[in-house]
């Protein structure tokens, strides 16, 4: 439906304009209203609208190649969304999501075309949004290195399972056989009468069922910790797999772009090359 001026004189990006100006816009210019969780529009829906949002948040992102969600940006009241395919009349290059009920202004080629005549500077404010934009896109994209799967997992590890990874780690250690083969030796020692003056305290005497006991528990609980751990490293193997599989994905999108440069550059080399011989093959 459309608006009032009294809406325009709230929001920035109309304030070169004066009342009779903004009286004039408002006639054209429609309000449109979005409840929180509904997309406004997605990736290359037909564009040439910009909205202005006088209340609410709404969310620019787009999918990567590999289904990853990049958020550009999340304008609020006064910012403008959807100016790219405003200006150059093509599909929208992203999706917008209301993040919360939001009131915006829908400002197409038309509505605007007499405020650039009258005052040109207005279409400052547009070049600014789309500069914020690209220097968001372009902070993104510097950032989107390959992941550390080590990294991934340890950062959502709890308290439990940082203490299973420690004595999965411990009991395949030489350290640990080392100590079991002393504490047996010791253990055996005291339940054994291997010399005639040695009277030990044989607690456990042959055939030691208290160190079998002992031996068993251990076994069921080291048991228990390295399932822990293997779980963890099954994850830990399944986040690997998606890594790579991103960095095999982008190395072949890079490369099928190197691609299409040189090849491009191999067109105009021989579409500069044909030039020259005729220029060359002129008569003089």
């Amino acid at each position: 439906m459309p608006t009032d001026a009294a809406l325009l004189a709230g929001v920035p990006f109309f304030k070169y304009l004066d009342d009779d100006e903004r009286e004039l816009l408002a006639k054209q210019i429609d309000e449109v209203s979005v409840p929180a969780g509904q997309m406004v529009f997605e990736v290359n829906d037909p564009g040439g609208t910009m909205y202005v949002i006088r209340s609410g948040r709404a969310e620019v992102f787009f999918n990567d190649d590999t289904g990853e969600r990049i958020v550009l940006e999340s304008p609020g009241p006064g910012e403008v969304f959807g100016e790219i395919s405003f200006l150059d009349g093509g599909g929208r290059t992203a999706s917008v999501l209301a993040t919360e009920d939001l009131d915006a202004l829908a400002v197409d080629r038309e509505d605007l075309d007499k405020l650039f005549r009258v005052h040109p500077q207005a279409g400052l404010d547009i070049i600014q949004a789309m500069g914020n934009r690209l220097r968001r896109t372009v902070d993104l994209l510097r950032h989107t290195a390959s992941r550390n799967v080590n990294t991934e997992v340890e950062d959502r590890r709890s308290q439990v399972e940082k203490v299973a990874d420690w004595i999965a780690a411990f009991s395949g250690s030489l350290t640990f056989l080392n100590l079991h083969i002393v504490f047996f030796a010791v253990w055996i020692l005291l339940n054994v009468r291997w010399l005639p003056s040695w009277k030990p305290p044989l607690f456990d005497p042959f055939p030691f069922g208290l160190l079998t006991m002992v031996v068993s528990l251990e076994a069921i609980i080291l048991s228990v910790f390295v399932l822990l751990s293997q779980s963890r490293q099954a994850e830990k193997d399944r986040i690997r797999g998606d890594i790579e599989y991103e960095v095999n994905l982008k190395a072949e999108l890079e490369v099928a772009q190197l691609h299409e440069k040189i090849d491009r550059l191999h067109t105009e080399a021989l579409r500069r090359l044909d030039n020259l011989q005729r220029e060359v093959g002129k008569p003089r």
